[in-house]
């Protein structure tokens, strides 16, 4: 395909960014919706969370350059760009809200801390993977089991905090 032939589709160098980097939040708010719709109906909070972070992790190793192109160019698109971005990211953000305010609301997960930074240091980790993942390391669903380990059970031995 010729550079120019981009054009046809999309009106501007911004409208072809603002595609790619909405069109991976887009696709991993997919297949993470996917997993968690076939999960058996008694599947509880932390396993709902494990799924997603397999899920999520599955797909930004997969999908490496949607993925790397989205976290990179977010924070170069002009601000509109940047807000309308943000409104789908926002989106995908509510479905990781709900599985962690559930979980807490079950009593699954600890009332002291901050959800949010939870969700945001969650995403963020798994986002940057395709960053440092090598095929011949760990399997992607070693690293979410690890991941997951460390996020819902904590790394401390014994009594934690």
């Amino acid at each position: 395909m010729k550079t120019g032939s981009l054009y046809y589709h999309f009106d501007s160098r911004e409208a072809l960014v603002e595609e790619v980097v909405q069109e991976g939040v887009r696709r991993a708010h997919e297949v993470v919706t996917e997993r968690l719709r076939k999960l058996p109906a008694d599947t509880g909070p932390l396993q709902k969370i494990e799924a997603a972070i397999e899920t999520h992790l599955a797909f930004v190793l997969r999908e490496g350059d949607i993925s790397s192109a989205s976290i990179q160019l977010i924070s170069q698109v002009p601000a509109e760009i940047r807000e309308r971005t943000l409104a789908v990211q926002r989106i995908y953000g509510a479905l990781w809200r709900q599985l962690l305010e559930q979980a807490r609301d079950a009593g699954a997960l600890r009332a002291d801390v901050n959800l949010s930074a939870i969700r945001m240091s969650i995403l963020g980790a798994l986002n940057w993977a395709p960053e440092w993942y090598r095929p011949s390391g760990a399997s992607p669903k070693q690293i979410a089991h690890d991941i997951s380990v460390m996020v819902l059970h904590g790394l401390a031995k014994g009594k934690g905090f």
